[in-house]
């Protein structure tokens, strides 16, 4: 099988996934633990990045590492809604978040010297940058999103495979969990105006507090 079909109800789409998913676990199954490789090389480098920052006098800027590997069934539903054919190779060639990794920094200055850092080594590659922090979602999302490409090294060869990395602040990240929590899915809802107002309001007070505790950063490192 190798083209989408437009099928009516969940039903059909659950059996047409696991119908495409039988016809191509050997090699879905490879490439998804390819993917899960190059998580763990992407991790272990910003895990050597806190370790070379706790080693001087600046604080380490990582709070947490966070690492996802995108379902089955939402790759299925993202590769349905674009129209392409159901392939591994047109997954791995059009789809470029199936591998995640989530950085929390202390401030927006840590995020920026961090990515710097991260990008600046040699077998990583910047694919794309959105920044999110310098000019927000509508919705006051804000966020640093790279997608870069690394080697992993197998058995008999090296292969290059994408990641998209996340960077955000714990305000940031707090938000953007609750935003997807809270986010009404019903459009016709007469509180939806609200709730997004609401929402956004949430955002700034979250973008005044980082501004804050960057400011209190600045007059730390000024001490």
């Amino acid at each position: 099988m190798t083209n989408c079909i437009n099928m009516e109800g969940k039903d059909k789409a659950q059996e047409l996934m696991e119908l495409w998913m039988e016809e191509s676990s050997t090699d879905y199954r490879k490439l998804m633990a390819y993917y899960e490789c190059a998580i763990m090389e992407v991790e272990t480098k910003f895990k050597v990045l806190s370790k070379n920052f706790s080693l001087g006098d600046d604080c380490n800027p990582i709070e947490s590492i966070q690492s996802r590997l995108k379902s089955s069934r939402s790759i299925f539903k993202k590769m349905q809604k674009k129209g392409l054919p159901l392939t591994v190779e047109a997954i791995e060639k059009n789809l470029h978040d199936i591998a995640g990794v989530r950085v929390i920094c202390s401030t927006i200055s840590d995020i920026y010297a961090l990515a710097d850092a991260f990008v600046g080594q040699d077998d990583v590659f910047l694919v794309e940058r959105k920044d999110y922090i310098a000019e927000p979602k509508e919705n006051g999302y804000r966020s640093l999103h790279l997608i870069i490409s690394t080697p992993i090294f197998l058995e008999n060869q090296k292969r290059m495979m994408e990641v998209e990395v996340q960077m955000r602040t714990l305000s940031m990240d707090t938000w953007a969990s609750l935003e997807h929590k809270f986010r009404y899915k019903k459009e016709s809802s007469p509180y939806i105006d609200e709730i997004a107002a609401e929402l956004r309001a949430c955002a700034d007070a979250c973008a005044n507090i980082d501004a804050r505790m960057q400011h209190v950063h600045d007059l730390r490192n000024k001490a």
